[in-house]
């Protein structure tokens, strides 16, 4: 699976590296809206009128955020209200190399302890080597658009 890493792949992995470990990004307890409006001293009244909305208007803001209900478009529009930006990314737990191989070797074990589980019943030996049959029906037998496919 290593060969059929595509660029995007390893280009992308690059890119998240440096957002990495997540934790460091966990939104604070009331919000990033509430926490960065607090931080330069902005009232609330102050962002609802950069806002163009009513002070209820940002409350509720900060409490759909906090609770993780807030839109992207509504966050956006907070966030250069307060002169920043919104940074938005979808990181994986793992490298996207990492995601990859694992699935891919978790198809492939599934596949071939089939065939193993098939050979016993009618006496025939599986091959010994399970890891090089692994990377075998890997390389021959999976594409990377094959592997999020319900099986």
């Amino acid at each position: 699976m290593k060969k059929s890493i595509s660029r995007p792949q390893n280009t992308l992995d690059k890119r998240l590296s440096d957002l990495k470990p997540i934790e460091r990004f966990a939104a604070p307890p009331k919000g990033w809206v509430r926490a960065i409006r607090d931080a330069i001293g902005m009232s609330g009244a102050q962002l609802a009128r950069r806002l163009g909305v009513t002070p209820q208007s940002v409350a509720d803001l900060e409490k759909s955020e906090a609770a993780g209900k807030a839109s992207i478009d509504t966050l956006r529009r907070a966030a250069a209200a307060m002169d920043c930006a919104l940074v938005y990314a979808l990181v994986p737990r793992t490298s996207l190399e990492e995601m990859v191989r694992s699935r891919a070797r978790a198809i492939a074990l599934r596949e071939l302890g089939g065939v193993a589980h098939s050979m016993a019943i009618e006496n025939q030996k599986a091959p010994d080597d399970l890891e090089a049959r692994v990377e075998q029906f890997i390389r021959e037998t999976l594409k990377n658009r094959d592997l999020w496919d319900e099986r």
